[in-house]
């Protein structure tokens, strides 16, 4: 069922297709960088079938496993460092049970869990994926990430099982629109992006970007950098497979994220405490408002 919630007035849908050729993937969305919608993505994939939330129980049970939730960032708080941890079991229990906002954020399959590769090949849309980094992502109803990009401006294919996810999507172009925190790759995180506050956020008013339900089976391309917020409508979860950033501007803007950015990050955490938090998120209003 479609979520009904207002949404930014900017949001187009994200183009779908029910299959596509590799040829058509790269000419039509990897070399422009437009994102795409799969929906009948299916290489034989026994994951395609079996994947659920009580298979992965069954599969990663005795896991504990790294949970977040939507809380803001705190200065004490280390780079993508988790809000708690329970058994997979245990996890997925609360998932069907009820409501939460625990969510599992990057979690590697194959460090975890090496026999789920059984299932799954690498495909081949035209450009070499990272094979070592497959990451599965959990959330309970109601649960979402924050808008942010990937730190290594990514090609993103992000496979989705079970349950039914919001995804909302803008280009690095929108950058001025979006009220994006310095030294950081989110924006700012009292946004609720899938109903969004004009009043205290109207630089949004002008943001161009995209929306649609992500569903079992189906692959969402995000090319290099673009943001994303993700809410799960229902229980659900996914996976990630990426390749590296084919732009040589975007190669470099993730080299100074993941060498430089996040290490001065910290260290300003670590020097003015919850101040520099604080002057950060001031400094994404103040800049985005002066954009109007």
């Amino acid at each position: 069922m479609l979520n009904t919630t207002p949404i930014p007035l900017q949001l187009a849908e994200i183009p779908r297709v029910k299959t596509i050729s590799k040829e058509d993937f790269v000419r039509l969305y990897l070399k422009p960088q437009k994102p795409v919608i799969i929906e009948e993505f299916d290489e034989g994939w026994p994951a395609h079938s079996k994947w659920n939330l009580e298979y992965m129980k069954q599969m990663a049970g005795d896991k504990m496993v790294p949970l977040y939730d939507d809380r803001p960032v705190h200065h004490d708080d280390g780079f993508n460092e988790p809000h708690a941890e329970m058994k997979m079991s245990e996890y997925v229990d609360l998932l069907k049970k009820e409501p939460t906002k625990l969510r599992i954020f990057l979690w590697n399959l194959l460090k975890e869990v090496p026999a789920l590769q059984n299932d799954f090949s690498f495909p081949n849309f035209g450009i070499r994926l990272l094979k070592g980094v497959p990451m599965l992502f959990f959330g309970g109803k109601n649960s979402h990430t924050f808008m942010h990009y990937d730190i290594d401006y990514a090609n993103i294919f992000h496979f989705h099982f079970e349950g039914e996810k919001l995804c909302i999507l803008f280009p690095q172009s929108e950058n001025r629109f979006l009220y994006k925190i310095p030294h950081s790759i989110i924006t700012h995180e009292s946004i609720d992006f899938s109903n969004p506050d004009y009043e205290n956020w109207p630089a949004l008013k002008n943001a161009s970007g995209y929306r649609s339900i992500l569903k079992h089976g189906e692959v969402l391309y995000m090319p290099e950098g673009y943001w994303h917020y993700m809410k799960y409508l229902s229980p659900g979860f996914s996976m990630s497979l990426r390749a590296l950033a084919r732009n040589p501007l975007n190669f470099l803007k993730a080299a100074y994220n993941i060498f430089f950015m996040r290490y001065f990050d910290v260290l300003m955490r670590k020097i003015k405490g919850q101040n520099w938090i604080d002057w950060k998120n001031q400094k994404a209003i103040h800049r985005t408002n002066h954009v109007l």
